[in-house]
């Protein structure tokens, strides 16, 4: 089947495919089988961290690190409404609303670091801390290399390299928000590094 569908993906690309696409593909079938198979799933350790950081707001607020503002959360850290439209500031939600989106969130999440993980020996605390930082950081599921969030990360890829260590040194590195670092950040990112090495 796997050859059939890099032909597929030859075809649809016009070319062949680097050793990185490859990996890529290959990565995300472990993952995407993974997934259907009842991967990984965040513990209530995992979702205490989550929450602990992003704290509930029923009343849209500015990134408080960012230049602009940007992205306007509510809820649990939610950017983005139902259908999937960034949140206004003036919003308003109901703490049911937020709780439903925070679970919607987080499954998007959990599928995408299960694909992102493809499989790779992971403890229950080293998901939990991955899943905290995607959830803040974002997946970075995308055709670029450059490094905007767990996919393209060094974190990611010591963690599948088994570097467990050099993964969890990775956490202190991402304490920045328009190149300006937040207490907030660094006391997020040593709290995931704990429960990735716990």
């Amino acid at each position: 089947m796997s050859t059939e569908l890099f032909n597929v993906i030859r075809g649809i690309k016009g070319s062949g495919l680097t050793q990185a696409e490859v990996d890529r593909v290959n990565r995300a079938l472990a993952g995407g089988i993974a997934a259907a198979a009842g991967a990984m799933k965040t513990s209530a350790k995992g979702i205490a961290l989550i929450k602990s950081f992003e704290s509930l707001a029923l009343k849209a607020y500015p990134d408080p690190g960012s230049k602009d503002g940007k992205p306007v959360s509510i809820g649990w850290g939610s950017t983005s409404d139902e259908q999937g439209k960034p949140i206004a500031i003036g919003t308003v939600w109901t703490e049911a609303r937020a709780d439903a989106r925070f679970l919607a969130d987080l499954a998007k999440v959990e599928i995408g670091v299960n694909m992102l993980l493809g499989g790779a020996p992971t403890t229950q605390g080293q998901y939990d801390a991955l899943v905290s930082f995607a959830y803040n950081c974002g997946l970075d599921i995308d055709d670029d290399t450059i490094a905007e969030g767990l996919g393209d990360s060094t974190l990611l890829k010591k963690h599948l390299a088994s570097d467990y260590a050099g993964a969890k040194a990775q956490f202190a590195l991402w304490n920045k928000n328009d190149d300006k670092v937040l207490a907030g950040l660094v006391r997020r990112r040593a709290a995931e590094a704990a429960l990735y090495a716990s």
